[in-house]
């Protein structure tokens, strides 16, 4: 699931701004691994791509994407671990 608008606070923030693909997904991969389920993390990334690899990979890791907003210059991606 995508939204425009943020419903909820993340418990945890990446940070991914000026990395390049695949480095913002590997970093909040890595985030969640380490944290508990229900967990909500939020991705803030500079890089299109991130919209769509994050998406794909929550869909196959069995996570979700409770928010993605474009905030004009980097996107703030939520995905909930479940």
């Amino acid at each position: 699931m995508t939204t425009d608008q943020i419903t909820e606070d993340p418990d945890d923030i990446v940070d991914a701004r000026g990395a390049t693909c695949p480095g913002p997904l590997m970093d909040l991969i890595g985030e969640l691994r380490a944290v508990e389920t229900g967990t909500i993390v939020a991705l803030l990334s500079d890089n299109e791509n991130s919209t769509t690899e994050v998406q794909e990979w929550t869909d196959q890791a069995d996570n979700e994407v409770t928010a993605l907003v474009d905030k004009g210059g980097y996107y703030r991606i939520h995905v909930k671990k479940l």
